[in-house]
């Protein structure tokens, strides 16, 4: 897998581009945290981000601006739901880049997303 591309690293805001089952494109705004060439986004296990993403691991990413206008390339990755005991690793990520992020209380519908880029 590719690190994480240039246009992506260091953005305030990622587009997740997930996919229904009609093949429709649902594009989201989220926080990410980035470790080691992979990025981490928290959802809840109730949302359709999800949902989607449970049935199908193919998603797209882009730089956006916090209302979801896409500002750069997409790129093709794979995401993946963390198990439990990976999620406060992931949580880590995320904390740091947003200050805001540390005041949220816990939820055990909580759940994190592990993306990974691919060519």
């Amino acid at each position: 897998m590719p690190p994480v591309p240039p246009e992506i690293r260091g953005q305030k805001y990622l587009s997740l581009i997930t996919f229904r089952k009609t093949g429709i494109e649902v594009p989201t705004p989220v926080w990410f945290g980035e470790c080691a060439g992979k990025l981490y986004v928290k959802t809840r296990n109730d949302s359709g981000k999800y949902k989607r993403i449970r049935n199908n691991s193919h998603v797209k990413i882009a730089p956006c601006t916090i209302r979801g206008k896409i500002t750069g390339p997409e790129f093709h990755a794979i995401a993946r739901i963390l198990p439990p005991e990976d999620g406060p690793q992931a949580d880590k990520t995320i904390r740091q880049k947003y200050w805001l992020a540390r005041l949220a209380f816990g939820n055990k519908k909580n759940v994190f997303i592990e993306i990974a880029v691919h060519d």
